[in-house]
């Protein structure tokens, strides 16, 4: 029988437990999909025969984190599926009006540096606690010493600051269950702890106070953090904080095929928690509801993006019956409308690619797979991608299969064989209305930095999706997501975005975001130096609030589109009325 985790005591009572082995705290909601980290790991832990229980989003002004009572084994604590600073604050440092994951959406319950907020709580509320285990992406990015944004300044570790006990980096789940078995935690990838020793064989970083002194050897501390982010080839690492250290053991290896199915075929009911579901509407929904996923990990490896350190930079996938066994659950709920949401990962079109080279030796210290271009032996094929949705679309009960998650265009473009047959599905079944693709600028210099292929691919990806549309016969276009202010982009590079835009997209992009530097990414240790870490060259950083702002909206101006023309038009231009002719004197 499908039903929800404990959240309440009266659930605990009626499933005759004293207490639970463990409580699991999260920043967001609960809602009991996949999609949300914290079920899935709370329902791995149910499968695995732990008394698991969830407390979302608690009261920090109440007791309401003792509500039931203190588990036997650990508290697990997760800001949510996001970094708290980045869901509470724009990247113009602005307090955000909404959130997709809190009831009722208004954004008051999710607490700032959440991790170190309820970890607080749990101390204030029960002296000498079980252990607290914190996890999520907000530990994982913030494991090290790292550039925060919203303090303008590098932190210790958040297990440090927190003052909890372990810390779960990456995905987490064997290492959560080799922690809830009574594994020594010396023993167990995947995991952080403080000690006054260094193990044998790991890796000494500089020091905190170090990196604090000297840019260059932060640069030089993250190069060795990230190349240890394979399970293959990684070493353990140890950094000095204050009188201790932080202890950070190799990470664990990626899950097979059959360990992620069953990762995804727990008994979710893909629903908002009723004490949570009264509070009101959870717009997360909207996206989460009816939308599988296929595989993790990317290869892309953007400098911005923080999927390469938590997710990792190899693609595991599903099988496709394990999917299908998944949209037969769709199908077989009340009310189901025959739509899939949404089918893929990071990005959609990595579902059964990956680098042979890669998954047997580890990723390459000297080149990425697809920047500055896609690397030969990443060999790929869109093959088992068209099978997937091919099968999805003619199960009974299957009206439409969109894609929603975003696609890597120039993987379609490289690939002779098979890239043409997935991007007429594409057109012809898997868009609703609109096609996303992140190109994120047009200039080569600034393309550069983030680590993305050249406009010229892009121009030709949309002569060619606009080629199979009009030869479909559809009505639905592409949306752009723009990226404006980051390390090394001016205000001369914007104008020439939109002029790009204007001229060769014929559009003014609307998506467009300002960028925000999220903790261990190359792109935020670019803004924090104001050095190329791959070149040790001075790069131009935009620091200003203002002129940040300026840039984006450099770009967002509405374009006059009368022949020869390119110039942004104020926001607000009204159409002009009618006047009579003066009359003649």
């Amino acid at each position: 029988m499908n039903n929800f985790l404990p959240t309440t005591k009266k659930e605990i009572n009626a499933l005759g437990w004293d207490r639970p082995d463990i409580i699991i705290v999260s920043g967001d909601t609960y809602l009991d999909s996949p999609y949300n980290g914290a079920a899935l790991i709370g329902r791995l832990l149910q499968a695995n025969g732990y008394k698991t229980a969830i407390i979302a989003q608690p009261e920090t002004d109440t007791a309401d984190i003792a509500r039931l009572g203190e588990p036997k084994l650990f508290w697990g604590v997760t800001s949510g599926c996001v970094d708290s600073m980045v869901a509470n604050y724009t990247a113009s440092k602005k307090p955000r009006r909404s959130d997709d994951f809190t009831p009722g959406g208004k954004n008051t319950k999710r607490p700032d540096r959440a991790v170190i907020a309820y970890t607080n709580l749990i101390r204030k509320h029960f002296k000498g606690t079980a252990p607290i285990v914190i996890a999520g992406v907000e530990a994982s990015l913030r494991r090290l010493t790292h550039y925060d944004f919203w303090s303008d300044k590098l932190r210790r570790s958040i297990l440090f600051d927190s003052k909890a006990d372990y810390l779960i980096y990456g995905m987490g789940e064997k290492t959560v269950l080799e922690f809830a078995a009574g594994k020594n935690p010396a023993d167990i990838n995947g995991l952080c702890y403080v000690s006054k020793e260094i193990p044998n064989g790991f890796e000494e970083l500089p020091t905190y106070e170090d990196c604090v002194k000297d840019k260059k050897t932060f640069t030089h501390m993250f190069h060795t953090f990230y190349k240890n982010n394979d399970y293959l080839t990684a070493s353990g690492l140890a950094q000095k904080q204050d009188t201790r250290y932080l202890i950070q053991n190799p990470p664990s290896p990626d899950p097979e095929r059959v360990e992620l199915n069953s990762y995804f075929e727990l008994p979710y009911t893909y629903e908002v928690h009723p004490h949570y579901a009264a509070q009101g509407y959870v717009k997360a929904m909207d996206t989460i509801r009816n939308s599988v996923t296929t595989h993790r990990g990317c290869y892309g490896e953007c400098n911005f993006c923080a999927i390469a350190v938590h997710q990792g930079t190899r693609v595991v996938e599903r099988t496709e019956a394990s999917v299908e066994k998944e949209v037969q659950r769709f199908i077989d709920k009340p009310g189901f409308n025959g739509i899939i949401n949404d089918v893929g990962g990071p990005t959609a079109n990595m579902y059964g690619i990956e680098c042979r080279k890669k998954k047997d030796q580890g990723r390459c210290h000297d080149k990425r797979c697809l920047y500055p271009e896609i690397c030969p032996q990443l060999g790929i094929s869109h093959k088992y991608t068209n099978s997937l949705l091919s099968r999805i679309r003619k199960m009974d009960g299957i009206k439409r299969v969109f894609i929603a998650s975003g696609i890597r265009y120039d993987m379609i473009m490289n690939d002779k064989k098979f890239g043409p047959q997935y991007l007429e599905n594409l057109v012809r079944f898997h868009v609703s209305g609109q096609l996303k693709i992140a190109p994120e600028h047009s200039e080569q210099k600034v393309l550069d930095l983030i680590g993305k292929p050249s406009e010229k691919v892009l121009k030709e990806f949309v002569s060619a999706f606009n080629k199979e549309t009009k030869k479909q016969g559809k009505k639905q276009f592409l949306t752009y997501y723009m990226i404006a202010a980051h390390p090394g982009c001016e205000m001369e590079h914007m104008e020439s975005l939109k002029k790009f835009a204007s001229q060769e997209l014929k559009m003014s992009p609307e998506q467009v975001q300002i960028f925000t530097p999220l903790p261990s990414t190359y792109s935020a240790l670019m803004y924090y130096t104001g050095k190329n870490p791959f070149t040790g060259h001075d790069i131009y950083v935009e620091h200003d609030g203002a002129a940040r702002s300026k840039q984006k909206n450099t770009i967002t101006a509405p374009i006059d589109r009368r022949p020869g023309k390119a110039v942004a038009k104020p926001k607000r231009d009204p159409r002009p009325k009618l006047r009579k002719r003066p009359k003649p004197k």
